[in-house]
């Protein structure tokens, strides 16, 4: 009968990241000035920042920000072991066994994005001045001198 508890409580803890966190985040996009439209390269489209989406925990991607008048920016949307995912890993080493690690591993558990928020600072597009160049001016006074 121990064994048996034992294996449930194994298998009800294994995979706690998966459980506690998800295997989405919540990825915000922001601009300044705001309402710039961000296309991901995964597909995902925002008309106007600000803007948040769920996004699969393992996938990274590059974001495109675009606003007239202003040059474009693209800014890569990375992953990284986050503190809880560490801390969940830990646990699954500790009390879920290797299911638990396999399952956050699969699933992006354990992952947090970064930057997130995504920020972009829209830079205007300048005209380009032409350089003035300077008029002939007659001289006055005595020739020769």
């Amino acid at each position: 009968m121990k064994i048996w508890m034992t294996i449930a409580v194994a298998l009800s803890v294994s995979a706690c990241g998966t459980v506690t966190r998800g295997s989405n985040e919540d990825v915000t996009f922001n601009s300044d000035p705001p309402g710039a439209k961000v296309q991901t390269s995964t597909g995902l489209v925002c008309p106007a920042t600000p803007c948040t989406f769920p996004i699969s925990r393992k996938q990274e991607f590059i974001a495109t920000f675009e606003m007239p008048g202003h040059h474009s920016q693209q800014i890569e949307v990375k992953t990284e072991v986050s503190g809880g995912g560490a801390a969940g890993m830990a646990g699954n080493i500790l009390v879920g066994g290797i299911v638990g690690v396999v399952v956050d591993a699969s699933t992006g558990a354990t992952l947090d994005h970064t930057p997130n928020p995504v920020f972009a600072r829209m830079v205007p597009i300048r005209p380009q001045r032409h350089p003035v160049t300077p008029s002939r001016q007659r001289r006055s006074g005595t020739p020769g001198v």
